[in-house]
C-alpha cells in the first residue's frame, strides 16, 4: 500500500519520528451565515455611507445610524427575531436628489375633558395628556414635544408656521420609504383602552411626497465578496429591485458559479390587492421574496428586517425546514378589516407575493414565503423557484459538496477508470469520486435535506473532461427534500 504523503520526503535517513497532519476526513466545519440590514442613516450617525461593517446590536446601531434612522430601526426589528446570528450594516446615505416625506396631526377641536391622545407613528406609540383647557395651539406645541422627545421615532414634528393649531411631520430619512411611515389613532381600539378624549377632534394627513432611493451601486459592490445569506431590504421601487436582482442574479451575481456567494433578499409591501398583484406580476425574481400587506402601522422595511431574521434562524437550524408559522413578533398586525382574506391570499400567492396569517392573539405569521420568479425565459409559467426553501435547501447542499470535495480532493492525481494503482495513493478516478458522490448524497438524505438516493445513484455522471483532461464533470441529479404545506381531506362520512 502506497501512504500519499504530501510534505514528508521519501529520501529522509536522519532518524526517528516525523508526524504529518492530513485533514481530508476530518473537515465537520460549518460557515458562519450572516445577515445583512441595508437601510439609510441620518447626518448624526457615525457610518462611513456604503461602508458595511459589523453589527453589535440595536443600541449600536443608533450611535451608527442616528436615532430613530432607518438602519437602527430595521436593526432592532432584526435582532426582535435572530438576537444570536451575525450581523451586519449595510448604511447608506439619502440621495443627492432624495425629498424627505410629510405628513401632518391637525386639531380641528378641543377636548371637553382630560384625556390620553393615543398616536401611533410608524408603529410606535406616542401618548399625550391632553385637558378641557388647552387651546388647539396648545395641543399642537404639546404634541410636538411629545414626538420630538421620542428621538428613536424616524420623525420629527413643528408646529405649522401658518396654521398654529397643525403639526407638521417629517421624516428623517429622505426617500421614497418615507412614504411608508404611518399615522394612526388609536390602534389597539377602545378595548384596550385607546379611544380619542371626549370633544377632540383629530384630522391626519399621511406621510407623502418623498422621492427618490439612494443609488445602490457603490454600496452593494463595497461588500466583495464576503458571504451575507439574509438581506433585509428596505426598498421595492424598480431601480433598487433591479439593482438587487443584478446583485443576487445566477448567471452573472452572487448565485453564478464563478462566485459562489449565494444569499437572499427579503422585502415588503404595502398596497391593496388590486396594486399587490400588479406589483408582483411585473417581478421575476428567484432571490427576492416580498411580503403583500395593507393597514399595519408598522412600515415595509421594518417588516423586511423582521422577515429577513426569522427566515435566518429557521435556516441556519434547518435549511430545508418550511417557514410557514414562524412569528413576526417586530410588526402590528393590520385591523381585521384590512387583512386579506384567504381568496385573496391564494391568488397573492399566484402573483409573485408572499403572505401572513394572522394568530387570535394578534401575532403575525408567515403563512407562505414565497420568490418574485414566476416565469421562465420564454415568459412560460415556472414553479421551480416558487418556494424560498427551494433556494436556502440548494445553497446549503451546495456548500456541503464544496467542503468535501474541497477536502478530500484538494491535491490529488486524476486517472482514467480502469487504472490500476496502489491502494491508498493520492489518485483518484472518475468512478473513485463518483462513490464519494453517492455516499455524500446518501447522508444528505439521511439528515433531510435530498430524497431518492437510489435514483440518484442510477442517474448520477461523473466523467473526465474530453478537453481537458484534468478535469472532472459531474451532473448531479438531486432531488430536494419537500415541505408539507398542503392537508387535503375527503370526510366521507354515514349516518349509520
Amino acid at each position: 500500500m502506497t501512504i500519499p504523503f504530501k510534505s514528508i520526503p521519501q529520501n529522509l535517513r536522519a532518524p526517528l519520528f516525523y508526524a504529518e497532519l492530513d485533514n481530508t476526513k476530518a473537515n465537520s466545519g460549518s460557515g458562519t451565515q450572516r445577515a445583512l440590514v441595508i437601510g439609510q442613516v441620518t447626518a448624526g450617525g457615525t457610518a462611513v455611507p456604503n461602508t458595511p461593517q459589523i453589527s453589535q446590536g440595536p443600541t449600536e446601531a443608533k450611535t451608527v445610524g442616528g436615532p430613530g434612522s432607518m438602519l437602527a430601526l430595521m436593526t432592532a426589528a432584526y435582532r426582535a427575531g435572530d438576537p444570536f446570528g451575525e450581523v451586519w450594516y449595510l448604511p447608506l446615505a439619502d440621495g443627492q436628489s432624495s425629498v424627505a416625506a410629510t405628513g401632518a396631526v391637525a386639531f380641528t377641536a378641543v377636548a371637553t375633558a382630560t384625556g390620553v391622545m393615543f398616536l401611533y407613528i410608524a408603529g410606535i406609540l406616542v401618548t399625550m395628556t391632553v385637558s378641557a383647557t388647552q387651546t388647539q395651539a396648545q395641543l399642537a406645541t404639546a404634541l410636538v414635544a411629545a414626538i420630538n422627545a421620542n428621538t428613536d421615532l424616524p420623525v420629527t414634528a413643528a408646529v405649522d408656521g401658518t396654521t398654529a393649531s397643525k403639526v407638521n411631520v417629517t421624516a428623517k430619512n429622505k426617500g421614497l420609504a418615507g412614504n411608508d411611515i404611518d399615522l394612526q389613532l388609536n390602534y389597539r381600539g377602545a378595548a384596550s383602552g385607546e379611544a380619542t378624549p371626549p370633544g377632540l377632534a383629530v384630522t391626519i394627513t399621511q406621510m407623502a411626497g418623498g422621492l427618490v432611493n439612494p443609488d445602490l451601486t457603490t454600496a452593494l459592490a463595497n461588500l466583495l465578496d464576503k458571504e451575507f445569506d439574509f438581506i433585509a431590504f428596505p426598498y421595492t421601487d424598480t431601480a433598487s429591485l433591479d439593482a438587487m436582482k443584478s446583485f443576487l442574479s445566477s448567471t452573472t451575481g452572487r448565485w453564478s458559479w464563478s462566485k459562489q456567494l449565494y444569499g437572499g433578499a427579503y422585502g415588503a409591501k404595502r398596497g391593496t390587492l388590486g396594486e399587490l398583484t400588479t406589483f408582483g406580476t411585473a417581478r421575476n425574481d428567484e432571490h427576492m421574496s416580498i411580503m403583500g400587506f395593507s393597514g399595519s402601522p408598522t412600515p415595509s422595511w421594518i417588516w423586511a428586517a423582521n422577515i429577513a431574521a426569522v427566515v435566518a434562524v429557521s435556516a441556519r437550524a434547518d435549511a430545508a425546514l418550511p417557514l410557514q408559522t414562524l412569528a413576526l413578533t417586530a410588526v402590528l398586525a393590520p385591523p381585521l378589516t384590512s387583512r386579506f382574506a384567504l381568496t385573496d391570499r391564494n391568488v397573492l400567492l399566484w402573483d409573485g407575493v408572499s403572505t401572513f396569517t394572522v394568530a387570535a392573539d394578534g401575532t403575525v405569521q408567515i403563512e407562505n414565503l414565497i420568490a418574485t420568479y414566476q416565469v421562465n425565459s420564454f415568459g412560460q409559467p415556472d414553479d421551480s423557484y416558487l418556494q424560498v426553501e427551494t433556494l436556502l435547501t440548494i445553497q446549503f447542499v451546495l456548500r456541503e459538496l464544496k467542503a468535501d470535495i474541497t477536502s478530500k480532493y484538494s491535491r490529488v492525481k486524476l486517472a482514467d477508470n480502469g487504472t490500476r494503482f496502489a491502494p491508498g495513493s493520492a489518485i483518484v478516478t472518475p468512478n473513485t469520486i463518483r462513490g464519494s458522490q453517492i455516499a455524500k448524497y446518501q447522508d444528505l438524505e439521511y439528515r433531510g435535506y435530498v430524497q431518492k438516493s437510489d435514483v440518484f445513484a442510477k442517474s448520477i455522471i461523473v466523467e473526465k473532461n474530453r478537453q481537458n483532461p484534468n478535469r472532472v464533470d459531474v451532473l448531479y441529479p438531486a432531488t430536494l427534500i419537500n415541505q408539507l404545506r398542503i392537508f387535503a381531506l375527503l370526510f366521507q362520512f354515514s349516518n349509520q
